[in-house]
């Protein structure tokens, strides 16, 4: 069944035509990615599924009464309300029923209700109580923890006042209050922007059960692979649909393209004869005077002027030009850290950590958000200091810092002075260079603050390039960028002879940058060898190495404590006529033990911080009965 039809689709802002042809359809339960290059319209097109703006022509349709869900980029505004709030959006209804019984239950709870309004009060009670518990409001915090816990969303953090959050906070929020309500259509823009990898991977597999409809702009190439099963492909104002992942899209689009060049150059080849024909034909008849050259070179025209051109393919389309160079080599030894350690109060987020950065490599710095990442770069560059420890920058080293910044600063300066100012240049020059980085013609008086993410990071990076540092400290580099930008950035990165440290978690361009993994993560840094697939392999295997053998020694104490007590039983069976009961009341305890254990050690990485150090206390509730019980076995 069709959820969303969209025919000849066309859209303007001002005197700018964003989207021109566009046709398309979402099914009920498909997983669609849109993609195209930033400006393309994506977010337009996005954005009028979810009704907040009409096609100026054509028609769009979405299935009568279906409940839609949006995430936009921008993080929507919220009233003076808390994190939970927000979560609970979705819910605005039931959330109305429970104070309505709250109301009520104070009011029949007032010694001066008289007795028929009580009756009155507990039937209308009744009826509340009976639609909430229907519409599943005892589950509701049960499915926001859900959530909360795969987002890595503290419990902490639901009495916080939304409006004090960062903006990448308030868009992993907003994402959690989309998932939570599960509406039939699920509008996705740029849902892995501020998500780290564990996040992303939760995602994906959320997304992947999903039973509702799902759109998504994204540029996550390995996100999309592992999560849509048909592309929309927005271009030059049009929409072409693949069924397949992007990997699939990526070989069938290079394939249209090729098999359209064909055809286009074949036509021009016709269209070249018949031009050529028709002035034959009109020169004959000039030199003849035949009437009937003209007639026939006239109908040709016709004939010509009728044909269905192909439009010609742009089988390389123009991208950004990173072009790093180095001012000067470093020396072999970049950066060297030993024994260093780093805390805000009681958050430890580095204890005794070495490392050492060579000349030429390409390093990945991976971990959870909050880890420490962003920290690290900070001592690195000096901005902060460490607690304990050294960390020696090496010779003829020359940083340069991407820092993450989701938007722009409230600047009123264009995009052209405000590159002149800081790199100090003509105006001639200023527009060559960010020319090179897509701000052509009227983009350079675009005002900064009106960037979107991926204009501002390439505009930051074309300042970045110009110092030609020989050692790039890149955070997040390719958030918000479009996968033409993210891919002309990894050519530059995989050329440039200096040497990276960046943080990401896009797997693509991990994948083909890196040479070394440093994971940061519980205050200690480990090192990988190879792109993000060796270290997600050697990680999977560690974990169960790890998992494996507390199991094996916690499955063998259970025994050692059975042998122990049977010797002990033997010893004063005599004395002891309830041996038995007490000793199966041990059995069921220390197996409750081994399979609490295992459930630690397997899964203590999927839960909430309050959830793992409840089940702690539980763990040990269990094991004080036990040894209360071994006490009571063994007493004379």
């Amino acid at each position: 069944m069709i959820m969303v039809n969209g025919q000849h689709i066309k859209k303007y802002y001002g005197a700018k035509l964003v989207l021109e042809d566009v046709t398309f359809e979402v099914h009920e339960g498909e997983r669609v990615g849109l993609v195209g290059r930033n400006g393309s319209g994506k977010s337009t097109l996005i954005s009028l599924i979810a009704k907040l703006s009409k096609p100026d022509e054509g028609q769009l349709t979405i299935r009568k009464d279906t409940k839609i869900g949006y995430l936009a980029q921008i993080p929507a505004a919220w009233d003076d309300g808390t994190v939970y709030d927000v979560l609970a959006s979705g819910y605005a209804e039931l959330l109305a029923c429970k104070a309505q019984m709250t109301k009520l239950e104070q009011e029949m709870s007032d010694s001066g209700t008289g007795e028929k309004r009580l009756e009155q009060l507990l039937r209308e009670y009744s009826v509340l109580q009976e639609r909430f518990q229907n519409e599943g409001g005892y589950e509701l915090d049960a499915k926001i923890d859900a959530v909360t816990t795969g987002l890595l969303i503290p419990r902490e953090m639901y009495e916080r006042r939304y409006g004090t959050l960062s903006g990448g906070e308030k868009t992993k929020i907003g994402l959690a209050a989309q998932l939570i309500s599960k509406p039939e259509l699920l509008l996705l823009d740029e849902p892995t922007n501020h998500l780290d990898l564990q996040g992303v991977q939760w995602l994906e597999s959320f997304l992947n059960g999903y039973d509702g409809s799902c759109l998504i702009v994204s540029h996550d190439r390995m996100f999309l692979d592992q999560v849509v099963t048909k592309i929309i492909d927005i271009e030059d104002g049009e929409a072409v649909t693949y069924h397949s992942n992007y990997s699939g899209y990526v070989k069938e689009k290079e394939a249209q393209l090729l098999q359209q060049f064909a055809e286009y150059q074949e036509q021009q080849k016709v269209i070249k004869k018949m031009k050529e024909t028709i002035k034959q034909l009109q020169e004959w008849g000039r030199v003849g005077g035949n009437e009937k050259f003209f007639r026939r070179a006239a109908s040709m025209q016709k004939a010509l002027d009728r044909m269905e051109r192909v439009k010609r393919p742009v089988l390389d389309p123009k991208g950004a030009e990173f072009q790093l160079q180095l001012a000067d080599r470093s020396g072999k030894r970049v950066v060297e850290f030993q024994g260093i350690s780093k805390s805000y109060g009681d958050r430890k987020l580095m204890h005794e950590v070495n490392g050492m950065l060579l000349y030429g490599e390409k390093i990945m710095l991976l971990g959870p958000n909050g880890a420490g990442k962003t920290t690290l770069f900070k001592l690195i560059l000096g901005t902060e200091g460490q607690d304990s420890g050294t960390i020696d920058i090496g010779a003829r080293v020359d940083i340069g810092y991407l820092a993450q910044q989701q938007y722009p600063a409230d600047d009123k300066k264009n995009v052209l002075a405000y590159f002149r100012e800081a790199a100090g240049m003509e105006e001639g020059e200023a527009r060559s260079h960010l020319a090179r980085y897509l701000f052509t013609q009227g983009e350079v008086f675009k005002s900064v603050s009106q960037l979107s993410g991926g204009e501002w990071t390439r505009l930051r990076l074309a300042l970045l390039i110009l110092k030609k540092p020989n050692l790039l400290l890149l955070d997040e580099p390719t958030n918000h960028m479009d996968i033409a930008s993210r891919e002309a950035l990894e050519d530059a990165l995989e050329e440039f002879p200096g040497t990276i440290l960046a943080i990401s978690h896009d797997r693509y361009f991990i994948n083909r940058l890196a040479n070394k993994v440093w994971e940061l993560d519980r205050a200690k840094l480990t090192v990988y060898l190879g792109a993000y697939d060796e270290y997600a392999e050697k990680r999977k295997q560690l974990r169960t190495d790890e998992s494996a053998q507390p199991a094996m020694v916690k499955e063998a104490a259970p025994v050692k404590r059975n042998q122990a007590a049977a010797n002990l039983h033997a010893a004063v069976s005599s004395k002891q006529p309830n041996t038995e009961r007490l000793e199966q009341q041990i059995s069921q305890f220390e197996a409750r033990l081994v399979e609490m254990d295992a459930e630690l050690n397997e899964k203590s990485e999927q839960f909430a911080v309050d959830e793992l150090a409840q089940r702690w206390r539980e763990r040990e509730q269990v094991q004080e009965q036990l040894n209360e019980l071994y006490t009571k076995w063994m007493a004379p």
